[in-house]
């Protein structure tokens, strides 16, 4: 699990780099940004990687690594959010953003690392397809909770939703890089 561990923070290394260089270029602009309107950003990623891994035509040249950074990004934002609140005006400085992520992905990895050491890193077994599919699952279970106004009888929380999607996402990257 030593190496799933430094893959992983390579992995989020690349994602944070992006997610700081887009702070400097728009500030914190995502901040306006309701849950629902996050949830749909992230829906968008993941069903246009599962329409890439379906389609043998590609009429835009890219590849899924993008895509997967953002279900990455989108969900730290979507976790932040959770955390501190929409704004109705961008309200957010660079050093606060980014100790707000690194906060959430500490509390990410823990997670992944708890879940990987119980499940054996059976994720290692799965195809990148079975992992857009269950972040597609995950996001379609967090919509649901939203209609519900975040009402739930027996399911977890929605922040645990996006931590799985995250966790996914690092997955399919980290599989993506290993077959390269």
């Amino acid at each position: 699990m030593q190496n799933t561990s430094q893959q992983f923070d390579s992995i989020i290394t690349r994602c944070r780099s992006l997610f700081l260089n887009k702070m400097s270029d728009y500030g914190s602009a995502w901040r306006i940004l309701r849950l629902p309107s996050l949830t749909d950003q992230i829906f968008i990623k993941a069903q246009r990687i599962r329409m890439m891994q379906e389609n043998e035509v590609r009429k835009v040249d890219e590849d899924e690594i993008p895509e997967f950074i953002g279900i990455i990004n989108y969900s730290i934002i979507a976790l932040i959010q959770l955390e501190k609140g929409v704004a109705y005006q961008p309200d957010m400085d660079v050093v606060t953003a980014t100790l707000l992520y690194d906060k959430l992905v500490a509390e990410t990895k823990s997670l992944m690392e708890d879940k990987n050491h119980d499940y054996g890193e059976a994720w290692r077994e799965m195809r990148v397809s079975s992992l857009t599919d269950m972040i597609l699952q995950k996001l379609l279970r967090v919509k649901q909770i939203e209609d519900n106004k975040g009402i739930t009888l027996v399911s977890e929380g929605i922040d645990a939703n996006y931590q799985d999607m995250i966790n996914y996402a690092v997955f399919a990257l980290i599989q993506i890089e290993e077959k390269e």
